[in-house]
């Protein structure tokens, strides 16, 4: 087996791998705010799956992602109960199995000194948290069947995978695909090296690499050009659809996002999920990490429409600025998508279907829907919603009038034609 890193000798923490683990760590805190939200759930049961678990700390301290999970359940438990004893509520509990696998005998020896420390103290000092924590020293794809029957037994609906592989080639395509379509409520964090994936994708679907890259004279017989390219706001752009196409079949919301490195995107940070609220958490978050993950093209509704002669697409960091551009956006393509359905659709309905075609925070959206004087937002009772906060998943939104309506049908060849 050839080791990426020698973690008995110290593994440095490199700075895409730092952004990584802010990322996982706000992201962990608020998927368990949000999934432990309601009053009368006195329990709550998930399970963590490392792939490549790693030796648990790095060379200056920090904490890997195992511990990291930890550390955060561990605040999770104590910060809900606080305010749970403060609001006389019943408390809660959280049942936790962990997985942890590395293939690499040294860092696994490693990662267990790390952790079983940590385990240890959380067991006698947050009496509701149970950890069931579980070693295996095995290549990912060997490993899954057994950690996918272990959490069929367990009955865990609720799992998150974190797959922090070396290269491309660690986890197939048919992996991802099985998880999310295996479990109730499946999440993966997917990381990988963009040369990678255009090494395998040079093998195994060269047209597809020609096909989006082609505008930046990638050839079928030449395709080692592109390193030069990594830079460029036009190769994200690129790259990012790339990478859409290649996994949007693997969960039914992808987030192709680039980890932030101005001296080229070469690093991609991938969110699965099967549920648009888990897409809509991330982007969330993502905002809160202004600058950490990167979108160039569009910023409201169809993102991926990239086209290099458009002048809508934007370097979008999750920032003040591309917040500004998207609500712009948002205030156009909402209307357009709503008519799609006719003059209606339900708030719920409307979430799924936009989630997986735009970087913009919720705060964004819901300002856009009221800020458009042709829109309506009703309640169930047929209220009417004024504030962009209380808008909810229950809620219908609706164009107050169609100046402009006319039925709009397609031809035998597919264009458009109106009456």
């Amino acid at each position: 087996m050839e080791k990426r890193y020698s973690w008995t000798k110290g593994v440095e923490l490199e700075e895409h791998t730092r952004r990584k683990h802010k990322i996982l760590r706000e992201y962990l805190a608020r998927y368990l705010t949000v999934r432990c939200a309601r009053p009368q759930q006195t329990k709550f049961r998930l399970a963590v799956i490392e792939g490549f678990a790693g030796g648990g700390r790095y060379k200056c301290g920090s904490a890997g992602s195992p511990i990291l999970f930890i550390e955060e359940l561990r605040a999770a438990v104590e910060r809900f109960n606080i305010q749970r004893q403060a609001d006389g509520m019943a408390p809660l509990e959280i049942e936790c199995y962990l997985a942890l696998n590395d293939e690499d005998s040294d860092a696994l020896d490693l990662l267990k000194s790390n952790t079983e420390p940590l385990v240890a103290a959380t067991r006698s000092e947050v009496p509701r948290l149970y950890l069931k924590v579980e070693y295996f020293q095995q290549p990912f794809e060997a490993v899954y069947p057994t950690i996918k029957e272990r959490l069929i037994q367990g009955r865990y609906h609720n799992v998150i995978f974190n797959l922090d592989q070396y290269g491309h080639n660690d986890v197939d395509l048919s992996t991802l695909s099985d998880i999310s379509s295996s479990f109730g409520s499946a999440e993966i964090f997917y990381t990988f090296g963009i040369s990678s994936l255009l090494a395998f994708l040079r093998k195994s679907n060269l047209p597809l690499v020609v096909k989006q890259l082609g505008f930046l004279g990638v050839t079928s017989d030449d395709v080692s050009a592109l390193d030069g390219q990594m830079s460029k706001h036009e190769w994200l752009g690129a790259a990012e659809r790339l990478v859409f196409e290649s996994f949007h079949g693997c969960a039914r919301y992808v987030s192709p996002f680039s980890i932030n490195n101005p001296d080229g995107w070469r690093y991609w940070l991938i969110h699965f999920a099967s549920n648009y609220r888990a897409r809509q958490e991330y982007n969330n978050v993502l905002h809160q990490n202004s600058s950490m993950q990167a979108h160039y093209g569009r910023s409201g509704l169809n993102m991926l429409c990239f086209d290099p002669r458009e002048s809508e697409n934007i370097l979008y960091l999750f920032d003040v600025s591309g917040r500004a551009a998207a609500t712009q956006q948002l205030l156009e393509d909402i209307p357009r998508l709503i008519t799609g359905f006719g003059d209606a659709v339900g708030v719920g309905e409307f979430y799924g279907s936009i989630y997986n075609m735009t970087p913009a925070h919720m705060d964004d959206i819901h300002m856009a829907i009221i800020d458009n004087p042709d829109m309506q937002v009703l309640t169930p009772s047929g209220g009417e919603r004024r504030r962009p906060n209380t808008i909810e998943a229950s809620d219908t939104l609706r164009m107050k009038s169609q100046r402009s309506f006319f039925p709009v049908f397609f031809s035998k060849d597919g264009s458009k034609t109106g009456s």
